[in-house]
């Protein structure tokens, strides 16, 4: 019987296969006392199993180095890099060896009390990317679970025997999985669990595989060899397809490769409207390792450097030294191209603001700027490194979360000491930097006056923007569904930072989801946008799309669209814009 399954297309394109079923290891485990003699042989055991686990993380790493180029290989550094940072971790890789002391209890369950501990701490954690750091941990643990009960982490003596077409559907899977299957003809990956930001889906994207998430049912509902078609654009898994749906999906899956062997030679082209209109498209990256990703797409540049990622996953903070190498590494990469460093970006974290400064609703409380206002000594080395970097490329600072003119004032002041310290200690860097400012905020697009006088750039953060202005916790299943970059007021408020910034000769760009969204190119153009940052996978997507607009023909239709208050007429007319 056919039938249709809709979740989250995390990575594009369409594959047409044979389902094999993944199992993953279980955090359901047995706890049973063990006798007081054996305590000590039972800490060894999870000691080997930490050792073990290690060592496929360093099997991995290699697997990387030797055998993927480019985006991809990045994308896995980056995976690779906090798996270990994770199991490194003594919250992890000690605690639970206290807790087989002191409860005389198996490896395994230490290791569970443990992890629902840890797994407890991201409850007040909004932000969507440290969120799914959450999944990691639990990866984690599995990986452990899976040497504690010899399960191992190879890939299943049946799915290399598989015909090109298998297609995996799991209750979850790690990035790990997606490498090790990677190379066995693994066509599709589909999942019950998962989000956008989650490393499974950053790793899909940057393999070229179709991807769809959070499907909830799926690995229950399919039968192991089952024909389905996953399309990743549309986030659809059909199921059991007749004759009609296949042949229709086989055309389209023709159609999608051939699409995207004519982007491959657009790379170096110059992204230009048309009517000769140019338009910067940047990536968004968190790790020195990215930058491969970022040469890959033929990006002009870094819009968005994620700092946070130093500070993620550990009990101590990064020093200035290391947290300087990092952003050197990208400066000096990019060969005088722009880097816009974002500084720390977290929520109510207890990793890092300790149990007494806990936020009850971190997406409203003490994050970004606000936190790193309330932590002198933090943002200060984090600024002394980023100024110090500004020495080895086009560096350039940016604010998260801005909302008043006070905070402005106080971090221009922040950033006016920490320069005063560097020339006191003979260190130089660029005098001159650049500092701006995101708009993410409701209350900042809408007294943005304030904003352009004091900063030199603007950066559009619209994942919150949409949050905010919306009042939707787009983590929240209940009310996802209403997060809407369509909406009404959401145009508005984009389209008045992006009209009041150019008339102010100010620069503008939009670093979060609308502007991976080919969809929304053309809507961007009219509003006046000229400089997109986004997923490296996505930047030849939209610098195709640029090359084939006018905005002698979108600007009269975007200006229509703004007056438009009735939803589907709206979406219709945004249709109608890139047909």
């Amino acid at each position: 019987m056919s039938f249709t399954l809709h979740g989250l297309g995390v990575s594009g394109g369409i594959a047409i296969g044979h389902v094999h079923l993944v199992t993953s290891a279980s955090l359901e485990v047995d706890h049973y006392q063990i006798p007081d003699e054996f305590v000590a042989k039972e800490v060894k055991r999870f000691d080997k199993a930490v050792k073990q686990v290690l060592a496929e993380l360093d099997a991995l790493e290699h697997e990387v180095k030797t055998t993927h180029r480019g985006e991809a290989s990045g994308e896995m550094a980056a995976f690779v890099t906090v798996h270990r940072m994770i199991l490194d971790d003594p919250s992890l890789s000690d605690t639970p060896r206290d807790i087989i002391r002191r409860e005389s209890c198996n490896a395994e369950w230490a290791l569970k009390l443990q992890l629902d501990e840890l797994l407890a701490q991201f409850a007040d954690v909004q932000d969507e990317y440290l969120r799914e750091r959450k999944t990691d941990v639990r990866q984690v643990a599995e990986r452990l679970v899976a040497a504690l009960t010899g399960q191992g982490g190879a890939v299943p003596e049946k799915l290399r025997e598989r015909a090109e077409d298998t297609i995996l559907v799991a209750r979850d899977l790690s990035p790990a999985d997606v490498i090790l299957f990677k190379d066995h003809q693994v066509a599709a990956f589909i999942t019950d669990l998962g989000g956008s930001t989650s490393h499974t889906a950053i790793l899909s994207r940057s393999l070229g595989i179709p991807a769809i998430v959070a499907l909830h049912t799926a690995r229950d509902l399919v039968r192991e060899d089952e024909l389905i078609v996953v399309d990743g654009t549309q986030g659809v898994v059909i199921v059991d397809p007749d004759e009609t749906v296949l042949a229709e999906y086989r055309l389209k899956q023709n159609q999608w490769k051939l699409e995207r062997q004519k982007l491959s030679r657009i790379k170096t082209a110059a992204a230009e409207t048309l009517d000769s209109v140019h338009v910067e498209l940047h990536a968004n990256i968190e790790l020195p390792s990215d930058l491969d990703a970022v040469k890959q797409s033929g990006a002009t540049g870094v819009g968005l450097f994620r700092s946070e990622f130093l500070f993620m996953n550990r009990k101590d903070l990064p020093s200035e030294d290391e947290q300087f190498e990092a952003y050197r590494a990208v400066a000096e990469g990019l060969k005088g191209k722009p880097v816009v460093i974002r500084t720390l970006d977290i929520g109510a974290d207890k990793a890092l603001e300790g149990p007494d400064q806990v936020s009850a609703h971190s997406a409203l409380g003490l994050r970004a700027i606000r936190y790193c206002l309330a932590e002198p000594p933090l943002f200060n080395t984090q600024l002394r490194a980023i100024l110090r970097a500004s020495k080895y490329g086009d560096v350039r600072i940016l604010i998260p979360m801005l909302a008043s003119a006070n905070e402005i004032k106080q971090t221009l002041a922040a950033i006016a000491r920490a320069k005063e310290q560097l020339k006191d200690e003979g260190r130089k860097f660029n005098d001159q930097i650049q500092v701006g400012g995101m708009i993410e905020i409701p209350a900042a697009a809408i007294a943005l006056p304030m904003f352009l006088r004091q900063l030199d750039f603007l950066s559009i953060g619209t994942n919150d923007l949409i949050q905010y202005t919306l009042a939707i916790d787009r983590t929240d299943d209940n009310v996802a569904h209403l997060y809407d970059p369509l909406h009404p007021a959401v145009l508005h408020l984009v389209s008045s930072v992006i009209r009041q910034a150019n008339a102010a000769k100010v620069p503008v760009a939009v670093c979060g989801e609308m502007a991976g969204d080919v969809n929304l190119t053309r809507l961007l153009l009219g509003f006046g946008l000229r400089d997109f940052s986004m997923h490296p996978a996505n930047v030849l997507t939209v610098k195709q799309r640029v090359l084939m607009s006018s905005l002698a023909d979108i600007e009269p239709a975007v200006i229509k669209i703004l007056k438009a208050d009735d939803p589907d007429k709206l979406r219709t007319m945004v249709e109608k814009l890139n047909a």
